[in-house]
Order: C-alpha cells, then sequence, then structure tokens
C-alpha cells in the first residue's frame, strides 16, 4: 500500500498538471487528433514495461495502430505513481488523439484520468480502473479477474474432493486485480464450505516474495492441500517451495497464463492457470481509441470484461501461448 506522504505526492504533480493543461487552450480539437486536426497519434501510458502482461499489451497496441496508419507514443512508468502522472502530463501536450492508460494504480489513474478531462483527450482505460468518482472513462478493458477466480478456485476445490485446508496469496492489496481475484475465489468458497482457508499472505505478485510465505505456510500447515495464488508468479514461487520442502500431491494454480506457467503445468511443476489475452486487448484499446477519434466511438460499451482460458494438464499441449500474448 502506498504511503501517505506519496499519496499526496501524486495529488500535488496530478494538481500541477491539470493547471498546465489549463492553460493549454486545447479545447474540443483533442479528440480529433489535435490542433492540426490531421495528427494521428495515440498516447499510451503504461505502469512498466517489465511485466509480460504489459509488454504484450503494448505489442498488441503498436500492430493494431501500425494496421491502421497511426503512430504511437509508449512511456513506462517503471512502477512509480508520481512518475506516471508527469509522463501524462507530457503525452497531452503532445496534441494526441487519445490516451490509453494502463496505470500503475488506482491513485495515479485517477490522477491521469482527471488530467486527460481537463484536456477534453478521451481516455481507455486498460487492465486498472481509476477510483470512483475520479474522472470520465471513454471504455475500460480487463479481465473479469472475478469470474477468472472463481472458476479457478471451484476447479481446484474439484480437484481435492471438495474439502480440506488451503491456503491464498494476494496480489498487491487494493490493487484491482487483487480485489476483484479476492472476491471471485471468496464466491467459490462460499460454494464449498467443506474447503476451509488455514492461511492468506500478500506476495505482491512476485515469486520470491511467495516462495518465502509459502515456505511459512507448509512449517505451520501439515495438511495443507492447495494453493491459489492471484497470479503466476506467486503460484510458481508457492509450488518450488512445496518441492524443496519434500511436499508431494498438492495443488498449485494462478491467473495470468505466462509461457513460463504453461511450462510448469506441462512439467507438472503447478497444475492450472487462467490464461488472460493482454495481446488481444491492447489491439482492443487501439481500435477503440481509433474509432473515437473519427467520431465512430458511440457505440463502444463502457466496461468490456474479457474471459480468460482455464490452462491444465488436459490442453497445455493444444493451446498456444501467441493467442493470448501474441507472437514471439
Amino acid at each position: 500500500m502506498k504511503s501517505t506522504r506519496k499519496l499526496t505526492g501524486v495529488v500535488a504533480v496530478a494538481a500541477a498538471a491539470v493547471l498546465v493543461l489549463a492553460g493549454c487552450g486545447r479545447g474540443g480539437d483533442a479528440a480529433s487528433g489535435g490542433d492540426d486536426g490531421g495528427k494521428k497519434t495515440i498516447g499510451i501510458s503504461v505502469a512498466d514495461q517489465k511485466s509480460l502482461f504489459y509488454v504484450a499489451a503494448v505489442k498488441g497496441m503498436k500492430k493494431a495502430a501500425e494496421d491502421a496508419g497511426y503512430e504511437v507514443v509508449v512511456t513506462s512508468a517503471n512502477n512509480n505513481s508520481n512518475q506516471q502522472v508527469s509522463q501524462v502530463q507530457d503525452l497531452l501536450t503532445q496534441q494526441i488523439g487519445a490516451l490509453i492508460f494502463i496505470s500503475q494504480d488506482s491513485t495515479a489513474a485517477a490522477a491521469g484520468v482527471r488530467a486527460a478531462n481537463q484536456a477534453n483527450v478521451p481516455v481507455v482505460a486498460v487492465d486498472q480502473k481509476p477510483e470512483s468518482g475520479s474522472g470520465e472513462l471513454a471504455t475500460y478493458i480487463a479481465t473479469d479477474s472475478v469470474k477468472a477466480a472463481k472458476e479457478l478456485c471451484t476447479w481446484m476445490f474439484d480437484q481435492v474432493g471438495g474439502e480440506g485446508d488451503i491456503a491464498i496469496l494476494r496480489g498487491v492489496l487494493g490493487s484491482t486485480a487483487e480485489l476483484e481475484r479476492s472476491q471471485g475465489c471468496k464466491e467459490a468458497l462460499a460454494e464449498n464450505p467443506g474447503i476451509k482457508v488455514v492461511a492468506t499472505e500478500n506476495a505482491d505478485w512476485d515469486e520470491t516474495q511467495a516462495f518465502k510465505a509459502t515456505q511459512n505456510i507448509l512449517s505451520a500447515n501439515a495438511d495443507l492441500k492447495a494453493v491459489f495464488a492471484e497470479s503466476d508468479a506467486m503460484a510458481m514461487g508457492a509450488a518450488k517451495a512445496a518441492k524443496q520442502a519434500g511436499r508431494t500431491g498438492m495443488y498449485f494454480v494462478g491467473i495470468d497464463g505466462f509461457p513460463t506457467m504453461f511450462t510448469a503445468v506441462e512439467d507438472g511443476l503447478t497444475q492450472a492457470t487462467m490464461a488472460q489475452q493482454p495481446y488481444p486487448m491492447g489491439e482492443l484499446a487501439v481500435k477503440d481509441a481509433i474509432k473515437i477519434i473519427e467520431g465512430d466511438g458511440g457505440d463502444i460499451p463502457k466496461e468490456q470484461p474479457q474471459n480468460t482460458v482455464l490452462i491444465t494438464k488436459d490442453n497445455v499441449a493444444t493451446e498456444s501461448v501467441d493467442t493470448y500474448y501474441g507472437p514471439q
């Protein structure tokens, strides 16, 4: 969770951004591609370019833009909220026709959306949803994480016979994905009273943190049957901790569909993942942005939840990672 001091910094930067943009006098022509009315440029602000999900999403965006004859300007915030708000401010001064926003967190998202609204630049949000009441989005595209987590946990509960002890590894607390994936598994638990959650730890989506957390969980729970991790990296960290401890016959599942997780499922290290579709989501974000810029976005839904695909030993050999994360 971000400190109060850091959040205050984000708000301050956002306020400065709004003041600068208010003086730009862009008016209504931002939505039509800038003051010259002809520049086909889309700004893309991404939390980072280390996460494979974000890398794949940006690749999909670039491909769709290239196919349509549009340019993109991509910035990466290196997981720094203040830096991302500053980058959004800079993008909004470059005559972009639309902003595609994959934010570091809901606070950065809120500040960025407000600044874009002030500059009359439409916003297509991807993956992370801004805080309620923080501004107007043209559309929001994201994995249906509640549905994905519920389906995955239900599958896992079935594998262990509908009863027994499990542990949950949570992502960054308060993030959209963490909240929704926690909710989805909670709904599955409500329908499976024989399953008991004996440990819940947050590991911030990180494999190393998950490894260490699972070591402690395994030491305290001799009868643990399974671990639901809210990301593939955490599922792999948990599985490796169990393997090192000599614990066999357990189930480790995650959500992402990373290539490394496909391999882990195939090798039997982990047992399942829910594959997201970042590359197609990136393509969709650009296609929607172009529709909006060209005045054809009236029928675009405000929210566009995207399905996931359950990958297990039964279908891992026939499913292609490229379908979800793009070529190469």
